[in-house]
């Protein structure tokens, strides 16, 4: 996985490439929670470009939506894909998340 954290406004999007997995989840949450510390408190993740999260992977998901919840901020998930989509309402995280169909969706664009 790749990823890459760009500024939208007051927006943070984080931009997943590939799939978010035990062998890169730790890094993936450093680098939020470091824009995090930062006193970035909006974020976005774009998955788009993701094609897999494994179970560790979503519960970094879970843990960074407290972590940004704990600072009042807010959290929003983008272009899941049918197979991510599905797997979000398998394990009823869909209800946790405020997940959006695309990027400009979520960032209020459309």
């Amino acid at each position: 996985m790749t990823f890459s954290l760009e500024k939208y406004g007051t927006t943070t999007v984080v931009i997943v490439d590939g799939q978010l997995t035990l062998n890169n989840r730790s890094e993936f949450k450093e680098r939020v929670l470091a824009r995090l510390a930062a006193g970035d408190t909006d974020f976005v993740i774009d998955f788009e470009e993701a094609d897999y999260i494994d179970s560790s992977g979503l519960g970094v998901l879970v843990s960074l939506s407290k972590h940004i919840r704990d600072e009042n901020g807010r959290l929003k998930l983008a272009g899941l894909n049918e197979d991510l989509a599905r797997l979000f309402a398998l394990t009823k995280l869909d209800s946790l998340f405020d997940i959006a169909e695309n990027r400009a969706d979520a960032l209020g664009e459309a």
